[in-house]
């Protein structure tokens, strides 16, 4: 997997009505350790919320076909970068190719699930219906009538809702309302899946029945899925890691090159020993053999807890 060092010439970013490009209106993107285009490529990226960088000189990519994780502390940055990708976010400077397009444009809506932290489904309709309602979106029309019903049954067997196919939204529990708006990002079967905290509150059972579900996505489908999280442990069920702390890019990298990091063994503790680094004058650890070289963080305070 390869990426741009921080001293190579960046294209600038324009918002247009196609979303975010380089001024040379190159398309191309770099490639992934297996020689395909990467899913997602940035480069220099910042965005700026109440006159202070949030999202802060980001250069990295993402393969295609793989689940990546997105792990950081509760306000490190990942729903704006998430936000940022989607195509949704303002004040966005850098390079950001997103499936061979600029972020933002008009190809890539039918080719990207997003799902938010806060469920997307409406109360008043049952499963079903939701999905019916936006399958309807996305597949208009009396000719699409069979497509639509196929899709809807494919994501409601999907998630595993069968048997809540015909119950209310508003009585579902939490973790069966965040199926369906996983269920709504497969209608149109993506070929990237953005996934902002989805397992938040979950209990475990959940939690794994969740994870083993996007890692049968990209299996089967060869679907890319970024997937965020402040919980660490989640860390050992991705492909590879992009880690952030206030709004910088701490490592990009596989989880076995950074558990190599710590003597204790684990991405947490890798992700607190380059914590330290980054505070600490001198020479900084070895990265992994997979490893991208990003911009380092500010020093600062070690991050918080993650929540349990």
């Amino acid at each position: 997997m390869t990426g741009d060092t921080p001293g190579r010439t960046m294209h600038r970013m324009v918002r247009s009505e196609r979303g975010v490009r380089t001024e040379d209106g190159d398309e191309d993107g770099d490639e992934d350790g297996a020689g395909r285009p990467a899913a997602l490529t940035a480069r220099g990226l910042t965005v700026v919320r109440g006159g202070r960088p949030v999202v802060r000189d980001l250069t990295f990519t993402v393969p295609r076909g793989r689940v990546t994780g997105l792990l950081g502390p509760s306000g490190c940055g990942k729903t704006t970068l998430m936000r940022a990708i989607v195509g949704t976010q303002a004040k966005v400077t850098g390079t950001l190719d997103v499936l061979g397009h600029p972020a933002g444009a008009a190809a890539l809506r039918s080719r990207i699930g997003y799902v938010t932290q806060a469920p997307s489904v409406y109360d008043d309709l049952t499963v079903h219906q939701n999905l019916a309602a936006f399958a309807a979106i996305l597949l208009p029309g009396r000719a699409h009538r069979a497509a639509r019903r196929a899709a809807v049954d494919r994501a409601v067997e999907d998630v595993d809702l069968a048997d809540h196919a015909h119950v209310l939204a508003g009585r579902l529990s939490g973790g069966q309302r965040s199926r369906v708006s996983l269920a709504v990002a497969l209608l149109g079967t993506p070929e990237l899946l953005v996934l902002d905290e989805p397992t938040v509150g979950l209990d475990p059972v959940l939690r794994r029945d969740l994870w083993d579900l996007f890692h049968r996505i990209a299996a089967d489908r060869g679907t890319t899925l970024l997937v965020s999280s402040h919980v660490m442990d989640e860390a050992e069920r991705c492909h590879r890691l992009l880690l952030l702390r206030d709004g910088a890019l701490l490592a990009d990298d596989t989880p076995d090159a950074l558990r190599r990091l710590s003597p204790a063994g684990t991405v947490e503790a890798a992700f607190l020993h380059l914590v330290e680094s980054a505070a600490t004058p001198g020479p900084g650890p070895e990265p992994g053999p997979d490893a991208n070289p990003g911009p380092g963080p500010a020093p600062g305070p070690h991050p918080q807890e993650p929540r349990p």
